[in-house]
């Protein structure tokens, strides 16, 4: 039965089915998001997309808010879904002939809060993960990275500022208060008004390299 393929315990597959009475199969939150979702779809049929369904048995889940997994082909860049945060089960894919042109569509847009590589060879994916920046990186697989606790999580740029996860988290949400305590018998008074040949000097001093 055709639905959504994941690796089964026993090393072989399993299938999902994205049908109403599925309780692996989770509903969109509320009718809000919901809608939001089906809006995001159509808009795209109105611009020429092409948009797949993955709902081989054309059950009606509006009652039930389940959003069947929806692949939108080469949606064109000023639609919703290609500008906002998705939330649900609908995926964009765009197209590319070069590494190069893939690179160079995510380096032309704000920085992604995550970036996610396939592929089996090393060169290709240390090019992708050198020219490219994102707030964390899994190397085929999607997620995961959030997931090791080791591993700072956070956005950079409009994805987000700082990072979070283990000793890492503690630090971003620490403040270190920087405290300068002046002995009592110092220099400070050579730097001090009048200037003159000393202060010259003492800078000079500071100065070199």
């Amino acid at each position: 039965m055709p639905g959504i393929h994941r690796a089964g315990a026993g090393g072989g597959e399993e299938i999902i089915s994205a049908s109403a009475a599925n309780p692996d199969y989770t509903s969109i939150v509320n009718g809000r998001h919901f809608a939001r979702l089906h809006g995001y779809v159509e808009e795209a049929k109105a611009k020429g997309a092409r948009v797949i369904e993955l709902n081989p048995a054309e059950e009606l889940l509006d009652g039930v808010r389940k959003f069947a997994p929806t692949l939108v082909i080469e949606p064109a860049e000023e639609l919703v879904l290609m500008r906002e945060e998705i939330f649900g089960p609908v995926l964009p894919v765009k197209t590319y002939r070069r590494l190069d042109d893939a690179i160079d569509y995510v380096n032309r847009h704000p920085r992604p809060l995550a970036l996610y590589y396939f592929g089996e060879g090393a060169e290709m994916r240390d090019k992708v993960l050198a020219r490219t920046v994102s707030g964390g990186v899994s190397v085929n697989e999607t997620l995961t990275h959030i997931l090791v606790e080791n591993l700072p999580f956070g956005g950079v740029g409009p994805s987000g500022i700082g990072a979070y996860h283990g000793e890492i988290g503690f630090q971003t949400f620490s403040h270190r208060k920087g405290v300068f305590l002046q002995s009592r018998f110092n220099g400070a008074f050579l730097l001090r008004p009048p200037f003159g040949w000393l202060t010259n000097l003492i800078l000079k001093l500071l100065m070199r390299r």
